[in-house]
């Protein structure tokens, strides 16, 4: 499989909610976490409303069209919508600020955004032409759509930014529906009508992704906006959800606010997004059981990419190999992994160096400033992280290629040195990033946020293990670590918030002096 291999000739969307609509009818498809509900009818109707709208209006297939929207009834039958239409839809976060909005327009050339009324004067600010979603669903005219040509251009996403400037990752309409379909293939079990599944990351990420699966089969999604523990608990107490979507950072807040607590009942966890440090692990198999799945997914290729089940992840942590890291588990079908550029020999089984991969659902290139650009010749995509396969060909990653850290000589992973971490019971989590150091190159600085009495005595036990130069030598207490939208910490973003209130004293013993303390 290439780039250049044709997707699917084409995808019909409205058929495909039709029919969901008419063999479960009334069934709940979804609610919020306001306690208002959507049943699979009210689902068709205002996806078919917002799509016929919009085509009235004379935008054409492909037409990229964004949304900002909060995790909300609203932003699920929007998005069926605007595949309904056979439009581009371009999902932009709630709390994008303005020339964020406006930089996400230019790039993705579109000149229409839905939105809520609250939203609309910061979004025609950005040069936008607004759309309010309440008004544009009112009701169905009843017409029939025609199915979408697969090569159509079907949703233009954005990365997560952690590295600077969001990229826009374009895919057809053929290749999103191969990556659903395929969702569903990997799922470890497939839900039954009313199957609940609790959903708190943003919707236009990986709650989308497993909404979409959840809601062919009949099943039923919870969204809520944001994470809050003591409601995420009563839910599970209430015995009613199969199934939860919690990645490393969700994961590691609901931990925090769990420990001690036995919360048996779910089928499965799914995670992604991110490793999956096995002290995190091991904290929520014990609150939870051995229900959590991995995936490995990259906004340029629809999740998944490898999975590894529940029944696979106590075994891949007693097997770690020398290199360390996280394992992901195996290629999904029709997905693959090379360790190192394509155009080289390939590397040595527990060999690191950068993942490429290609994959049917993978999407069809970029969008930059500069316009559209396909993936490398023969389909291959440079994913910029670093990993490893073992020798039973299961994908391990062990850092970002952009994050390595080199100090004093010596080359570290900064991933490696978050894993030694994860899970501290003294604080919500630690992260790691570095400064730039005349004397060391870069000096490893490790960022504890809300700490809690006997942070330092637990942090010093943990990195014990760990050789003595991929320990950090600087410590910082932070309320709030920086994040991006979709939860990830941004390490640039947290270079830049210590060297806004600390100075540096270089040298072989270096120190950091708060900035009121040095202006004092």
């Amino acid at each position: 499989m290439n780039s250049s291999t044709p997707p699917l000739a084409q995808v019909d969307w409205s058929g495909q909610l039709r029919v969901l609509a008419a063999r479960f009818g009334d069934r709940t498809a979804a609610r919020d976490g306001l306690g208002s509900t959507m049943s699979y009818a009210e689902l068709s109707t205002r996806a078919h409303a917002v799509a016929v709208h919009l085509i009235a209006k004379g935008l054409r297939p492909g037409t990229p069209v964004a949304s900002l929207l909060p995790n909300s009834l609203e932003a699920i039958w929007v998005s069926f919508g605007l595949k309904l239409a056979g439009l581009a839809e371009v999902p932009l976060g709630w709390g994008y600020p303005a020339d964020e909005i406006r930089w996400c327009a230019q790039v993705s050339a579109a000149e229409v955004l839905i939105t809520r009324e609250r939203r609309a004067v910061l979004a025609a600010e950005a040069g936008l032409q607004v759309m309010i979603s309440a008004d544009i669903a009112l009701h169905e005219s009843g017409a029939t759509l025609l199915p979408v040509p697969g090569s159509t251009p079907g949703r233009i996403l954005f990365t997560s930014g952690t590295t600077g400037r969001p990229k826009d990752v374009l895919a057809s309409h053929g290749r999103r529906w191969i990556g659903e379909q395929l969702q569903k293939a990997c799922l470890p079990f497939l839900p039954q009508p009313g199957s609940k599944i609790l959903l708190m990351t943003l919707f236009v990420h990986g709650s989308g992704l497993l909404s979409g699966a959840w809601l062919d089969c009949g099943g039923e999604v919870t969204l809520h906006d944001g994470v809050d523990p003591a409601r995420v608990r009563a839910l599970l107490e209430s015995g009613t959800y199969e199934a939860m979507f919690a990645p490393p950072t969700v994961l590691a807040k609901l931990v925090g606010a769990f420990d001690g607590a036995s919360l048996p009942g779910l089928r499965c966890i799914f995670t992604g997004t991110q490793p999956l440090a096995r002290g995190l692990y091991e904290r929520a198999r014990q609150i939870f059981g051995p229900v959590v799945r991995i995936t490995y997914g990259k906004t340029e290729c629809i999740n998944p990419i490898t999975t590894l089940t529940f029944t696979e992840l106590d075994q891949a942590f007693a097997e770690a190999p020398v290199a360390g890291g996280s394992c992901t588990g195996w290629p999904a079908p029709g997905v693959e992994i090379r360790i190192g550029h394509p155009g080289e020999a390939p590397r040595a089984t527990g060999e690191q160096d950068e993942v490429w991969l290609r994959a049917s659902q993978q999407s069809d290139g970029l969008i930059t400033a500069d316009g559209f650009r396909p993936h490398e010749p023969q389909g291959w995509h440079a994913t910029g992280d670093l990993g490893v396969l073992d020798s039973r060909g299961r994908l391990w990653l062990t850092g970002r290629v952009a994050d390595v850290i080199k100090t004093g000589g010596y080359r570290v992973n900064p991933d490696e040195v978050e894993s030694a971490l994860a899970g501290m019971r003294t604080c919500t989590q630690a992260a790691i990033t570095s400064l730039p150091s005349d004397y060391w190159g870069e000096i490893i600085i490790a960022v504890i946020e809300q700490p809690r009495d006997g942070w330092r005595e637990e942090l010093d036990s943990r990195v014990n293990a760990l050789s003595r130069y991929k320990r950090p030598r600087l410590f910082v207490e932070m309320a709030a670590l920086p994040r991006n939208p979709q939860g990830k910490v941004s390490r640039k973003k947290l270079r830049e918030t210590v060297l806004t209130q600390h100075t540096l004293v270089d040298g072989p013993y270096p120190a950091l002096e708060a900035m009121t303390k040095r202006s004092g």
